[in-house]
């Protein structure tokens, strides 16, 4: 059977009325929107409450789990210092290791009797000085190899004075270090000028076939000289180059017209610029320490002995005994041990005492190398050079024109010199007064290309000053035109005046570093690996010693010849200066680097700390410690146990530190925000080392314990140095 279904479709036009609402109906909607409404209120209110109070509770079992890990650190604290500081008994260990190293120094030295003098015994060295003064008619070549002792003598006075604690080193040595210093660097420095009197006194038996003037350059790894003597003075000669170097000058025609000699003695080193005050490297202990440790060491030498013998003499007193003498025999023996037990005793506290106070003063120095100074100790006027914030590299050019001495002359076979008392003149250029010349013109600077050292980097184009011998500092006034090309190492510029001068280039150049990091290679050790903007510097640190690794430029390898070339830290330090590669602050930087301030007492108790553990953990630099204050740092570290190898895949843990407490972060490094959060079922502890012993495996920790003093020292000592964590 079929069903029809039929659909019926109204139409309504568009005009057609819509049905009215009556007000019965209106108030009826209203109040149900009313009532609907109310209702959505109420279950808001009762989310909000619900949720509220679910807030409230979560807050007060996290507020009692923070006051129970609280409790439960301020309960191990005393353990976790105790076991801290034991622990860092390894600082004064090497401290004492180095006052035997420079005690072994001076006695093998002693006994080697190589005919050196002692630089610090002030008796030998003036004799030297004397000496030397004596001898006379040297020949450059001479003085140039007698000039490599002088060296080394100054350079060992310098890190005497650097290396040597103050309490080792008295005011009236200091004095005489320095004035040693001083007096060698000048005498040789005069030798030197002799040593060019002389050459210059045969130049005319030394003249160029050619040119018909004499040139001569002398070079040595220290020293570098070049000499040109005007002999023809012909003024179509004003172009003065020395064969086989690219060193050149363009004279003004009155000095090529003159009776001179130019002289540019190039010294590798710097004894022009006046060094800084020693700052002293360790605390000396004040007078009321002394006291007190020699008072309480002298109270246990001298009140156990009376005590054992008041105990003796009661014991004689009781004894009641037929054995008079075996008793009396028996006591004393015991007597006997009993006082050699109590001097071990004493013996003992007087050396804890000892390492306790000199635990105190290694604290002390290691503080001072992170402290900033409050204000700036000089000010200079706009052409002078602030040496805190330029170094001068690549060494000295001492750059003159010189009186040309009368000249040999050959005389029925005999040599013929007219010897000046006054000695070598310098010829002034351009002179005091100019009233006798015509134009204003007619004393034009001196066009000058020279050589840039091949072991120092300029990462910017140098800049040239000159020594104002007055005023006694470098001023950049006078030069002019200055270029440089770095593919070729050459520097030209217009000189108005003569006299030394030096590059200079911006100390901090390469600070802030952007990243770093500290990997262990093995037992005793690391690699620490600084990028900054314009390098990337690994260096290398083995028990007490440092080597630099690589320089990479431009993400290329950059030879130097300090690479393999292991040294002590401070000498290291000192190199690495001394080749443009500045990564140490001073107490002066910070007024010339935006920096992440942080308060140095947590500073240096990171970098300790820090120091314990990279036998075998690394350490890496986080974004996050530029987020945190100054009393807290953050930074990465993962357990690395792989020999000489990168790491892979790093899985980091970032760790936060205020000096007294450490705790691991719930964020990464990849995070959006900072956030102090503890991270889900850790504690934190009042020790960095311990809260990596936390998670360190059985392994790691053996390697920890089985670092030397001297490698923990050097790692720390960097550390402080480079000031990773307040100057990335």
């Amino acid at each position: 059977m079929r069903i029809a279904v039929f659909y019926v479709v109204a139409f309504v036009k568009p005009g057609s009325k819509k049905k009215k609402i009556t007000k019965a109906e209106r108030l009826k909607l209203l109040q149900e929107e009313e009532e609907r409404r109310q209702k959505e209120e109420e279950e808001a209110r009762v989310k909000y409450e619900k949720e509220e109070m679910e807030r409230l509770e979560m807050e007060r079992i996290e507020k009692e789990k923070w006051r129970q890990l609280e409790a439960k650190d301020l309960e191990r604290r005393n353990e976790e210092l105790e076991e801290l500081y034991l622990l860092e008994g390894c600082f004064p260990e090497a401290e004492k290791l180095k006052q035997e190293n420079r005690l072994l120094s001076q006695w093998k030295h002693y006994i080697e009797c190589d005919g050196s003098p002692d630089p610090s015994v002030a008796q030998e060295i003036n004799t030297f000085i004397s000496l030397w003064k004596e001898e006379t008619n040297e020949t450059f070549e001479e003085v140039i190899a007698k000039s490599k002792l002088v060296l080394y003598l100054i350079e060992k006075l310098k890190s005497i004075l650097l290396e040597t604690p103050p309490y080792d080193l008295q005011d009236k040595n200091i004095t005489q270090y320095q004035e040693s210093i001083l007096e060698l660097q000048e005498l040789l420095h005069l030798k030197f000028n002799i040593a060019t009197e002389i050459l210059l006194r045969h130049a005319s038996t030394l003249a160029d076939l050619d040119s018909g003037n004499m040139e001569k350059v002398i070079q040595d790894e220290n020293v570098t000289l070049y000499v040109w003597a005007n002999l023809k003075k012909n003024p179509r000669y004003r172009s003065v180059r020395f064969s086989e170097t690219k060193t050149r000058f363009e004279l003004p025609r009155i000095l090529a017209t003159s009776d001179i000699a130019l002289r540019l003695l190039h010294t590798h080193y710097d004894h022009v610029t006046p060094p800084f005050p020693v700052r002293g490297l360790l605390r000396e202990p004040t007078s009321t320490e002394s006291h007190f440790a020699e008072g309480e060491v002298n109270v246990v030498e001298t009140v156990i002995p009376e005590d054992f013998e008041e105990e003796h003499k009661q014991q004689e007193n009781e004894s009641i005994s037929v054995h008079e003498e075996e008793i009396k025999v028996e006591e004393q023996v015991d007597t006997e041990v009993r006082m050699s037990s109590a001097q071990e005793e004493s013996k003992a506290t007087k050396c804890d005492l000892e390492m306790k106070l000199l635990s105190e003063t290694v604290s002390a120095a290691q503080l001072l190398l992170i402290e900033n100074t409050s204000e700036k100790l000089y000010f200079f006027e706009d052409d002078e050079v602030d040496t805190c914030q330029f170094t001068m590299l690549g060494g000295v050019y001492h750059l003159d024109i010189l009186e040309l001495p009368p000249q040999c002359k050959p005389v029925k076979g005999w040599m013929i010199m007219e010897i000046l008392k006054e000695g070598l003149q310098k010829y002034i250029y351009p002179p005091g007064t100019t009233e006798d010349f015509e134009t204003e013109n007619a004393f034009p600077p001196v066009e000058v290309m020279l050589e840039v050292h091949e072991n120092v980097i300029f990462f910017e184009n140098p800049m040239v000053a000159r020594w104002d011998a007055e005023g006694r500092h470098w001023k950049t006034d006078g030069i002019s035109n200055v270029s440089y090309k770095s593919g070729e190492r050459l520097i030209t510029f217009s000189l108005e005046t003569f006299g030394p001068l030096t590059l200079i280039q911006d100390t901090h150049i390469n600070m802030p570093y952007q990243s770093w990091e500290l990997r262990p290679l093995d037992v005793n050790k690391v690699l620490l690996t600084v990028i900054t903007v314009f390098t990337e510097i690994q260096i290398q640190i083995k028990e007490d010693l440092c080597m630099l690794a690589s320089i990479k430029l431009n993400n290329k390898k950059h030879p130097s010849v300090l690479e393999g070339k292991w040294m002590n830290p401070i000498s290291f330090i000192i190199a690495l200066k001394e080749a443009g590669l500045n990564i140490f602050p001073t107490g002066h930087s910070h007024f010339y680097v935006v920096i992440n301030h942080k308060v140095p007492l947590v500073e240096m108790k990171a970098c300790r700390q820090m120091a314990l553990l990279s036998s075998a953990f690394a350490f890496g630099w986080s974004r996050w410690n530029a987020h945190c204050d100054s009393q807290k740092v953050v930074l990465k570290v993962m357990e690395h146990l792989a020999k000489e190898e990168p790491i892979q895949n790093p899985d980091w843990t970032l760790l936060m530190f205020s000096g007294d407490r450490a705790q691991r972060l719930k964020i990464d490094e990849y995070s959006e925000m900072f956030s102090e959060a503890l991270k889900e079922e850790t504690e934190f502890h009042s020790t960095l080392y311990h809260m990596v012993k936390d998670f360190a495996s059985k392994e790691a920790m053996e390697k920890i314990r089985s670092a030397k003093c001297q490698f923990i020292n050097s790692v720390c000592h960097m550390l402080l140095s480079i000031r990773l964590l307040s100057y990335s």
